[in-house]
């Protein structure tokens, strides 16, 4: 998840030096008539998936926690819906608490999303709002998160987020994620391990790395290096591009086919890797595969791409997320769809949106299960689930032990006629769970703990 706001994060050069360039979108809004809106199905009570009485009434008293009372719970939803305009952690705080609230909320309290916009930069600003106000955080992710971890740990804030994207974020105490990142491990080990050993072997020793001018992605293309290395695949050439842009791609291109690049790695934006792909197709070089990320997973990027996307080989992983193409093999899936349709009927559920959604649901069924509702309650509840899938959305992760990495992953593939489920294999319906574990051996910072602002567990009440 770390590369689902490289282009956001690549950015922020250009901000400090006045500047500004695209940001990214999984998805655009939709527009739909007023006999479609009349016709939305209904939210259908309050199981979701596999999940059973997610929300429901109930006799509460007052809370003591902060953020809780008799009648509401105040959730805190991080976004940078202000800076690049992506309102999809928003649509899904929208949607998840309007359906929830409309069966009963959490044991009757109403849940209430507090929508916190970093604008990319303000992370800490927002963060101290939050440990002022909310119960928890859930279902949001800032590209710049790491600037507000030691806030949100010292004030024993729980965070259920949808993305993480930095250290000292990734990783740290008192966050539950449904699936990775994680602080020690590379995230892609199923994905490129198939890349390179299977589908594309004669690519192994041939792979390049483009990656845009910033500490950050500079940080990520060392991870990727190391990580090639140790899955038997070598980085023969890596290039830097410019956080203001570029206007002209060819060059690029002309190096990626001097070089042979079999397998290219692209740590940046979806809208220049569109135009990078445009160049090597008018050169008439394609590599085997090139790793577009999931950040490229939507709509957008097929527009821009365009037919350049039959010639080049597009291939990303959604960390056993179900892909949106094959909805109709998941009950989970579908069931976002339907409640979009009602409660966000002009939004576009997107591959943010699952994400979002699955975080939402492990809070939701977390706090449905305390006796009296406190936050260590609620994360206690939610680390004790050990094959989370929120109710079917992903593959089973282990939130037990949540700096392990799932072995399940999921690939896509895209066209200028769309995405589509790619052709890996899959040995456990729409995942397959062989991934090996590629610790880093590297030094590429660590996640904040409650030992480092001087508390432990036992001051979370």
């Amino acid at each position: 998840m770390r590369r689902l706001l490289i282009g956001v994060i690549t950015v922020l050069a250009v901000l400090l030096a006045g500047c500004s360039t695209r940001s990214d979108s999984n998805g655009t809004a939709s527009e739909e008539t007023d006999a479609a809106k009349a016709s939305a199905p209904a939210s259908g009570g309050p199981d979701f998936g596999t999940l059973k009485d997610v929300c429901g009434k109930g006799d509460t008293t007052s809370g003591s926690a902060q953020g809780v009372t008799a009648d509401e719970i105040k959730a805190g939803v991080f976004t940078d819906v202000g800076f690049n305009k992506t309102p999809d952690f928003v649509d899904a705080a929208k949607v998840f608490t309007s359906w929830c609230n409309d069966n009963g909320g959490i044991n009757g309290r109403k849940l209430t999303p507090v929508i916190h916009d970093a604008k990319l930069t303000e992370v800490r600003q927002r963060m101290q709002e939050a440990c002022k106000e909310d119960f928890a955080l859930v279902g949001g992710g800032a590209a710049l998160d790491g600037l507000g971890a030691k806030d949100r740990v010292n004030c024993l804030l729980p965070s259920y987020p949808a993305q993480s994207s930095l250290m000292p974020a990734v990783g740290s105490d008192l966050q539950l994620m449904p699936s990775g990142p994680y602080a020690d491990y590379f995230q892609y080990a199923g994905f490129y391990k198939w890349l390179l050993t299977e589908k594309f072997p004669a690519s192994a020793d041939s792979v390049g790395i483009i990656s845009g001018d910033s500490p950050v992605t500079k940080l990520l293309a060392a991870q990727f290096t190391e990580s090639i290395a140790q899955l038997g695949g070598k980085v023969s050439y890596s290039e830097l591009y410019p956080a203001t842009g570029v206007s002209d791609w060819t060059p690029y291109a002309q190096s990626i086919k001097s070089k042979k690049v079999k397998g290219l790695v692209f740590l940046g934006d979806f809208a220049s890797l569109a135009k990078l792909e445009q160049a090597l197709t008018s050169l008439g070089y394609a590599p085997d595969w090139i790793d577009s990320n999931s950040n490229s997973y939507g709509d957008p990027f097929i527009q821009l791409g365009g037919a350049a996307l039959d010639t080049q080989h597009n291939y990303a992983e959604l960390f056993a997320v179900h892909p949106l193409e094959t909805a109709s093999d998941s009950p989970a899936v579908e069931k976002v769809k339907e409640l979009y349709a009602k409660y966000a009927p002009d939004a576009k559920v997107g591959y943010l949106s699952l994400r979002a959604f699955s975080a939402w649901l492990l809070f939701a069924t977390s706090a449905r299960d305390c006796a009296e509702l406190t936050r260590k309650c609620v994360y206690d509840n939610a680390a004790k689930n050990t094959e989370w899938t929120g109710g079917g959305l992903q593959a089973p992760f282990d939130l037990s032990q949540p700096h392990t990495p799932s072995k399940c992953y999921s690939i896509v593939q895209a066209s200028s006629k769309g995405w589509k489920p790619a052709d890996f294999k899959p040995d456990n319906g729409a995942y397959r769970c062989d991934a090996p574990l590629v610790k880093y051996k590297g030094k590429y910072g660590k996640p904040i703990t409650l030992a480092d602002v001087g508390k432990s567990m036992s001051d979370l009440k």
